[in-house]
């Protein structure tokens, strides 16, 4: 019984090391793919990330997972995830690991180039117009990919705020008379 539940420190290392390089490649690969990846699961999508999920704990935890081999695991992926909460704190970490939100609508104008780097399809985007109530193309003020995977979307009516267009790539090609004015200064 107390070898299916223990194991040596030379394994526990090797489990934690084989969690953090799994969790880093993982981290590069939705980096790669998208964010995408990580919103609006299509059947596809929920296959590939349980596939992902089975090969990330047998790369961790080897032909045997024991009881504390999995909780090593466990403890190593809630180090990353706290490490990288860290390093998004700083600018340049921040850069490395968080997507910045794309345009995929500037007014009307659907981005088609944004559409292919994102991977998101226009039939994807026509479903987030529909689920804003969006009527016709005519009504959109802007449709932002966010780094979530999800797709906001802002109406035409109201200018926008500026703030809002913040570190949104793409964000020049917004038509100007759907951009608020900058505050002048009385002084």
């Amino acid at each position: 019984m107390e070898e299916l539940l223990g194991i040596t420190p030379l394994e526990a290392a090797a489990v934690a090391v084989a969690t953090a390089g799994m969790y880093g490649a993982l981290v590069v690969l939705v980096r790669l793919l998208g964010q995408r990846m990580l919103a609006g699961l299509s059947t596809f999508d929920l296959a590939a990330i349980i596939g992902i999920g089975s090969i990330l704990g047998r790369a961790a935890l080897g032909e045997a997972p024991r009881l504390v081999g999995g909780l090593v695991a466990l403890a190593t992926l809630a180090a990353c995830q706290a490490a990288v909460g860290l390093v998004r704190t700083r600018g340049w970490g921040a850069r490395a690991v968080t997507t910045r939100p794309m345009l995929l609508m500037a007014g009307e104008t659907v981005l088609e180039r944004n559409l292919r780097r994102c991977h998101v399809v226009p039939s994807e985007l026509a479903a987030k117009l529909r689920q804003a109530g969006i009527r016709h193309p005519r009504e959109v003020a802007i449709a932002v990919l966010e780094p979530s995977g999800t797709i906001s979307v802002l109406r035409t009516g109201e200018p926008i705020d500026p703030l809002l267009l913040t570190g949104v790539d793409g964000a020049h090609l917004v038509p100007q008379e759907l951009i608020a004015p900058a505050p002048t200064s009385t002084t």
